[in-house]
């Protein structure tokens, strides 16, 4: 353990020694799309071990890497969740805010998808229409048929995410920013408009789910294992002509796929009771290895010896060094 862990760590026992509302229990902020993945392991973990069942947070990536990065002591979050990675700028705020020690890791794959209700118009679309029908830089059309005569004649209505998501940072990357230059859009600068065509839905994916249902013509922006779990109601869209399956993710076919993560603040391992105990099922074959049951949940798993390196990692609380994005 290093010096400055130990300081951080002894100055926690210290506050929780004479305050009032010291925490026993593991907490969790992050991504809506990890939730579902954390909730299960925290209530696996509350099931099979002496520990409280941690509480987890649905905060969306962004909002969950800033609650964690605001500083070391028990009212601060011990893990965040992110379906992209902490950026540059996000590691140096936990810096500054004396949260020096981090451990990254990733738990699996992911694929953004692009959804509507069962009933409704099966829409097959490419990341070079996605970005012509919403793009603020565009030709602003009004229905799917104007974008292409191949699609739908019915109006664009996209529920997607917020700015603080990382599915909608995810989605910006490689739909937008991948898709703009065979749009013949200027790829520059370019955003998502914000005319009513698309629909901030919150970082609640069920909630997005439940509006689907209500409106077979509009069209979800989510993360795969929504889809997966809500199969029955939901069907997928292909995109550049691939279907987002388990096997597309999992090889690399679907094109809109991404990493998902968690974040331990290592200044909290042996402070806050089970947090390593948590971190190590969350990385334990039986939860997220290529048999686990987060893959049952929707989760597409690591290469074997991917996962064998970050789970490592994870015990040994391996520390971010912040040269990640050089």
């Amino acid at each position: 353990m290093s010096f400055v862990k130990t300081v951080a760590s002894a100055a926690i026992l210290a506050a929780a020694a004479t305050a009032a509302d010291a925490r026993d229990q593991i907490r969790i902020v992050g991504s809506s799309t990890v939730f579902p993945f954390s909730t299960a392991v925290a209530e696996q973990f509350g099931r099979s071990t002496d520990f409280q069942t941690p509480v987890v947070e649905s905060t969306g990536s962004g909002g969950g890497l800033k609650l964690f990065c605001a500083g070391v002591g028990t009212e601060h979050p011990d893990i965040t969740n992110a379906s992209r990675r902490m950026k540059a700028k996000e590691f140096k705020l936990c810096t500054d805010n004396g949260v020096t020690e981090v451990t990254e890791a990733i738990i699996g794959y992911d694929g953004i998808v692009i959804a509507n209700a069962k009933g409704g118009p099966v829409l097959n679309v490419t990341r070079e229409q996605l970005v012509t029908a919403l793009a603020a830089q565009g030709p602003l059309p009004e229905m799917w048929s104007d974008v292409d005569p191949s699609l739908p004649a019915i109006k664009i209505e996209v529920l997607g995410p917020p700015p603080s998501s990382g599915t909608r940072d995810a989605f910006e990357e490689l739909v937008m920013h991948e898709g703009c230059e065979g749009a013949g859009i200027a790829c520059e600068g370019i955003t998502i408009r914000e005319d009513g065509a698309y629909i901030e839905a919150g970082e609640n994916d069920n909630l997005i789910v439940s509006k689907l249902e209500a409106n077979p013509n509009a069209i979800g922006v989510f993360g795969f294992s929504f889809l997966d779990q809500n199969s029955d109601v939901l069907q997928g869209s292909s995109v550049d002509g691939v279907e987002p399956s388990f096997d597309n993710i999992a090889d690399g076919a679907y094109p809109v796929s991404r990493s998902l993560y968690f974040y331990i603040k290592n200044a909290h391992v042996g402070v806050i009771p089970g947090l390593q105990e948590f971190a190590d099922e969350f990385m334990s074959d039986a939860a997220a290895g290529e048999e686990g049951y987060l893959v049952d949940k929707g989760l597409i798993p690591l290469p074997e010896d991917e996962f064998e390196t970050i789970s490592g990692g994870v015990k040994s609380l391996t520390a971010m060094t912040g040269n990640e994005w050089n």
